[in-house]
């Protein structure tokens, strides 16, 4: 791929670390989590890999217990903290192109299956259309590859921002303004709300502006509340006006109404979430999970409950779109053990053990019939908003180079919203950029 000079991308960052990852190799691949001893010649190992949550410890022991004697599942450790998504991503695009039967199951951000389906076995005979009925719609959406099913959602996850409700509720209308803010303000709504705090307050909104998936995200949810979209016939365009509007509002939020400090163009979501918590920001977007694991992530479990869940910004004139994330399950081509891998993809789906993905991680569930669960909602309130949240959600494009087209598009708004140059040169640079790499779809 012809990247300018200075361009860095997720995947260049990987070529630069092939260090990291052959350490990686050697030491997750082969060095599972816990304590796995060989119990038998017959018992099945059956390895996972995958960010090994405390909600996955619970669920791959109840595993183990039930299929004692005949399957061990063994847990094989990414963690979100040692390796990014892009880092995580190529480390098992080696590791499956290496034709490796160390790996039987392997998670996958959502938007990964195209890539991901050359290394996967097809699914489409083993789940019957009543298992897969059980499945949120645009959770089963997302494991479709050329009209295949190639994985299983193992969790959800929908584009969100947090508030400070300590914080709003020095306002004199602070009930008007939540409500306001559930629903949806337009960007021109939030800016004059965030006016209203001291101008001392120097983080009154983060959003995650380094160059990666997570800025393609924002850029992409301003896009699609006006209805439009990043491809005119089969070439990507953002020299649009939809597209300019979307990258202008984040730029304007760091350059011009300087609500937004400018060290967010070298922030991810944890390190949103880490400064957010540092400087009691008062609006950062962010995904669910950041309330189910506050105590631990920050220190601050008090301030838990501090944090209110609301819908995203859209542009006047349009309607909120939130993105769509999540991990699926996907099983690997040279396992030997698939009918085994079958079997935990049924457990995990289990209603019982998606609530535990959400009661301890928040992550969302798959299975429909956990939101219809009376009793357990009423245990978990936020089940409900965040149903609504998923009602105005939407996919990003499912490409086999979709992350080829998002680094380019991450690098020019990175650049743009520094103040390096303007929108329209970075969207026109990002979209000249694009559709003249000749091998855009040949990974």
């Amino acid at each position: 791929m012809k990247f300018p000079k200075n361009f860095i991308s997720g995947s260049s960052l990987i070529s630069g670390s092939v260090v990291i990852v052959i350490a990686a190799l050697i030491i997750y691949m082969f060095t599972p989590v816990g304590n796995y001893d060989q119990i038998g010649d017959s018992v099945v190992k059956l390895y996972l890999a995958d960010n090994i949550s405390p909600a996955h410890e619970i669920i791959i022991q109840a595993f183990n217990t039930e299929y004692q004697g005949e399957i061990e599942l063994v847990p094989i450790n990414l963690p979100f903290s040692k390796f990014s998504t892009n880092e995580r991503k190529e480390l098992l695009a080696r590791t499956l192109r290496s034709q490796s039967n160390r790996i039987d199951l392997f998670t996958v951000d959502l938007i990964w299956v195209p890539r991901f389906a050359r290394w996967s076995q097809p699914l489409d005979s083993v789940f019957t259309s009543d298992e897969r009925d059980r499945i949120l719609e645009p959770a089963l959406y997302s494991c479709y590859f050329n009209d295949r099913l190639y994985a299983i959602p193992l969790y959800f996850d929908v584009s969100l921002m947090y508030y400070r409700k300590d914080i709003v509720a020095r306002l004199t209308d602070s009930e008007g303004v939540i409500e306001r803010l559930e629903r949806s303000m337009t960007w021109e709504e939030m800016i004059e709300l965030c006016r209203q705090f001291p101008s001392h307050h120097g983080y009154h909104f983060l959003f995650p502006a380094n160059n990666f998936e997570g800025l393609v995200c924002c850029f992409l949810a301003g896009l699609e509340s006006q209805g439009a979209s990043i491809f005119s016939g089969d070439s990507i365009q953002l020299c649009t006006k939809e597209a300019e509007r979307s990258l202008q509002i984040l730029i304007d939020l760091v350059n011009k109404y300087q609500l937004t400090p400018s060290l967010v163009t070298k922030c991810n979501e944890y390190q949103c979430y880490l400064k957010a918590n540092q400087e009691d920001a008062i609006f950062f977007l962010g995904w669910p999970g950041l309330k189910k694991y506050f105590e631990g992530f920050i220190g601050h479990p008090e301030r838990a409950e501090n944090l209110g869940i609301a819908a995203l910004p859209h542009l006047d004139g349009g309607v909120p779109a939130h993105v769509y994330g999540g991990w699926n399950l996907m099983v690997s081509k040279h396992t030997d053990y698939f009918d085994a891998a079958i079997q935990f993809i049924r457990f995990v789906q289990r209603p019982e053990n998606q609530k535990i993905l959400y009661s301890l991680c928040g992550y969302l569930p798959v299975i429909k019939e956990v939101y219809t669960d009376s009793a357990f909602v009423a245990e978990e309130p936020d089940l409900a908003y965040y149903q609504y949240l998923l009602r105005m959600g939407f996919h990003r494009p499912y490409l086999t180079d979709y992350t080829k087209i998002s680094d380019y598009i991450s690098y020019y708004l990175n650049l743009a919203i520094k103040g390096e140059m303007s929108a329209t040169n970075a969207l026109t640079n990002a979209t000249k950029s694009i559709n003249s790499d000749k091998i855009i779809s040949n990974y």
